[in-house]
């Protein structure tokens, strides 16, 4: 499972309603929204990807565990 919690650079507080999106493989998940804690939960098992929050590219690289970005 790989987790991704959005913040605000500005605030440092989390981002709620953010839609979040993996894209990994050859493929991309759905889009999830964030929660309260600015958190969107994925079942995939860790590996290399592209995040995407809202549309725009935040962070590619090896996801696993817990993935901060800050928007």
């Amino acid at each position: 499972m790989v987790t991704i919690q959005v913040f605000y650079k500005s605030s440092g507080s989390p981002v709620k309603n953010a839609t979040v999106a993996l894209g990994i493989g050859f493929g991309q998940t759905s889009g999830q929204y964030t929660d309260s804690n600015g958190e969107a939960h994925f079942n995939v098992k860790p590996q290399h990807g592209k995040v995407y929050v809202n549309g725009s590219t935040k962070k590619e690289g090896y996801l696993s565990g817990r993935v901060v970005i800050y928007v």
